[in-house]
């Protein structure tokens, strides 16, 4: 697949995020250091599927329904929000955190599901390793294996590691939108005379059925793979609410307003 270079950096209060819309997910990957509860007291979410993997310090989550845990470096957190959620997020320990979060859109047949968690520690994400390259499949397929998480949305994650000279082939459906985001490293990606691209890069794939890649330095080229099938309907976003229309939106503002619809158990929750 051809490629496009965009990068979006923000900083907020020692936050060090890059941001990314591609019609069906937003990804979000955040650095920070602080010693304080950076999402503070609730989030409430609506209408997605939401992803967590956690590469260095540790978040601990809780929310409405009781459910409670800390994921720490390389596991990853899938959570379903559904027809409503809300939850809180704050480091585990001092030091550095870095993260990656994923949200997904469903379909506007699954809006209204259960919520729903599926959480895998490091060790049990599936990896498979070839010719200098090596790959945690945290969802979808690569070099024959397959991740055991489910995806509402069809949706590809995968995180490689290149050895310096290494090189890789990943076919990805051709009717999929994708993006790869660059953790460390630098390496050149769709075609061999294409320029080197540094870490902290989004590189957005254009039509095609795969991506190349080619580390050519003396160090590792680490970066994740991300792509999905459009699910081709209206999108109405507001805050952390994703429907429709202007009047699901409405809806679900007032049903989380008033603790109706699946915010039930939201009136009285503080988190701990």
């Amino acid at each position: 697949m051809p490629l496009l270079l965009f990068l979006f950096l923000i900083w907020i209060a020692g936050f060090e995020t890059v941001t990314y819309m591609l019609q069906v997910m937003f990804f979000f990957w955040y650095k920070t250091n602080l010693q304080i509860r950076f999402l503070e007291d609730w989030i409430n979410f609506k209408k997605l599927m939401f992803d967590y993997c956690g590469y260095q310090g540790g978040i601990t989550h809780q929310d409405f329904a009781g459910h409670k845990g800390t994921i720490h470096t390389g596991d990853v957190q899938w959570m379903t929000a559904g027809r409503g959620i809300i939850h809180s997020e704050m480091p585990a320990g001092e030091g550095e955190q870095k993260g990656l979060q994923l949200w997904i859109n469903l379909s506007s047949q699954d809006k209204m599901i259960e919520p729903g968690y599926q959480e895998l520690l490091s060790d049990d994400i599936k990896t498979a390793e070839k010719d200098g390259v090596e790959v945690r499949i945290i969802a979808g397929k690569s070099m024959g294996v397959q991740s055991p998480v489910y995806t509402r949305t069809p949706t590809m994650y995968l995180d490689f590691t290149l050895k310096p000279r290494a090189q890789m082939n990943q076919s990805i459906p051709e009717s999929w939108n994708g993006f790869v985001y660059i953790i460390e490293g630098e390496g050149v990606f769709g075609k061999p005379a294409s320029s080197p691209v540094t870490a902290h890069h989004v590189l957005v794939l254009g039509p095609g059925d795969g991506l190349s890649v080619w580390n050519r330095s003396s160090k590792p080229l680490r970066f994740v793979l991300i792509a999905g099938q459009p699910i081709n309907e209206p999108v109405v976003q507001y805050g952390p609410f994703v429907m429709n229309t202007q009047a699901e939106i409405d809806q679900t503002i007032e049903d989380y307003h008033y603790s109706k619809n699946g915010f039930e158990m939201a009136k009285y929750w503080r988190s701990q």
